[in-house]
């Protein structure tokens, strides 16, 4: 998985930051987005981030999110 990727949430995530369902449970499967980033360096050191993958579905909302649970669509 690289930045550029499409993306699609292929397990139950739920998460209460989404903007339109704030401070509500969100469940995340089934939608699309792009992948903007990777935590996988910070410093110029290798680290080894719980949710790696930082995914953006809409101009509002991002989520870091694990490559377990995301599949590259085309």
């Amino acid at each position: 998985m690289k930045a550029g990727d499409r993306v699609r949430v292929t397990e139950s995530v739920i998460v209460y930051h989404h903007p339109e369902h704030r401070n509500e449970p969100f469940d995340l499967k089934g939608q699309e987005g792009e992948v903007v980033g990777l935590a996988n360096t910070w410093q110029g050191k290798a680290i080894s981030a719980n949710f790696p993958v930082l995914v953006q579905f809409t101009k509002k909302f991002k989520a870091h999110l694990r490559e377990t649970e995301l599949e590259v669509i085309g």
